[in-house]
């Protein structure tokens, strides 16, 4: 005689609640490699540079095999702390090698300071629209997001200073630099407004810079972390998985000592530390090549492809469409007439072997379901021409 089992317990509520990420499921449907893929946030394979990173590896794995595939203290390599800090330090940032705590890519950065700031029903204050996975890993920490109303330069400072006063959030998190999905670059005296807010009013600032070396036309602008209001209150995130390679998962955090100490305890408890190998190699690449050369060459390409897009989206998107050109890094955002709907629109479009990202799940709330991202530097410009000829049928063009 078989007894009836009882089931489970019921996952814990913040896995109930949040979502996967549309982005990842759509790259699912579009794995076909008939699909010219606008939609994935992936850098151009081949301009990875194979040799000079198969040569770092195999350089650490002949050389100090012992210590490369050996456990790691938590903060990361010092040998690649240090590189990582005269970086920075190169770009305006002082910055020493205990400043820094290297993180399994920048994503981990975000879980890791949502686990160090976060208590379930904080208030997290996000731009409109956002980078979709930072919404995940402040919902999965249980916090009330705020999207922070702003123009085509960013938050608005004025509204940042009135959701401060009354919802009390824990920090503000922002992609300045070529922001995805919008592709916008906040200017300098936003920037310097929004330090000034925080300074005044007692507010963490999470900057995400994983594009801003990525930059094809202007000057670079300074980031917030620099800013004399926010230097003690500004947690800066970096990544090589948009100039290297991302298959490494490398990123760091720059963070205020005793933020960054409660980092290392979240790190310890999620994966004790990110792979020695991997930071070790990366470390043995900074030191014998050029990084900032390699970096120039994908840009130059990548200023291309951006190129190639602007010049086709007039025949491809409908009459009364608007876009922004942005000054680098990889996305283009645009806005259909009023009446469009991206997301129902998509399974037509992927019809036509071509896809994008709708722009609804960018936003923390009241989504304009008339906008799209669209990811310009994985294709060649003649795979975009065509892209957008495709596109342009799905849309009705």
């Amino acid at each position: 005689m078989t007894l009836a089992s009882a089931s489970p317990p019921a996952l814990a509520a913040r896995a109930r609640s949040t979502g996967g990420s549309p982005v990842r499921d759509i790259l699912a449907v579009t794995a076909r490699p008939e699909v010219i893929n606008f939609a994935g946030g992936l850098p151009a394979p081949e301009l990875f540079d194979r040799e000079g990173v198969a040569a770092a590896f195999r350089h650490v794995l002949e050389e100090t095999p012992a210590r490369a595939l050996q456990y790691a203290t938590t903060e990361g390599e010092p040998e690649l702390r240090e590189r990582l800090a005269a970086r920075t330090s190169v770009r305006g940032l002082a910055t020493d090698a205990d400043d820094i705590l290297v993180t399994t890519g920048s994503q981990q950065g975000l879980s890791l300071l949502a686990t160090a700031l976060v208590d379930p029903g904080d208030t997290v204050l996000v731009e409109a629209p956002c980078y979709l996975a930072a919404l995940q890993a402040f919902a999965l920490a249980g916090a009330r997001i705020v999207a922070v109303p702003g123009d085509g330069d960013g938050p608005d400072p004025d509204a940042l200073a009135e959701l401060v006063v009354r919802e009390r959030p824990k920090l503000l998190y922002t992609v300045p630099t070529f922001q995805n999905p919008s592709g916008r670059t906040l200017p300098a005296e936003r920037r310097a407004a929004i330090a000034s807010v925080a300074a005044r009013h007692g507010l963490w600032i999470v900057e995400d810079d994983p594009y801003g070396e990525l930059r094809y036309d202007g000057e670079r602008v300074p980031w917030i972390a620099a800013h004399p209001d926010a230097v003690d209150r500004t947690v800066l995130l970096g990544s090589f998985s948009k100039v290297m390679a991302p298959g490494l998962r490398l990123g760091w955090l720059r963070a205020p000592a005793e933020l960054r100490r409660a980092c290392v305890v979240a790190k310890q408890a999620a994966d004790l530390h990110t792979p020695t190998v991997n930071q070790l190699a990366a470390a043995r690449y900074l030191a014998v090549n050029d990084l900032d050369g390699h970096v120039a060459k994908v840009a130059g390409v990548y200023r291309e492809r951006r190129d190639a897009m602007l010049a086709g989206l007039a025949e491809a998107l409908p009459e009364g469409s608007a876009w922004n050109r942005p000054d680098g890094g990889m996305f283009l955002w645009a806005r259909l007439p009023e009446s469009y709907d991206t997301t129902a629109l998509l399974a037509r479009v992927v019809e036509e072997n071509v896809a994008y990202v709708p722009g609804a799940p960018f936003y923390a709330a009241d989504p304009d379901r008339s906008t799209l991202r669209l990811c310009f530097v994985t294709q060649t410009p003649e795979e975009t021409a065509e892209g957008l000829r495709r596109l342009g049928k799905g849309l009705g063009r």
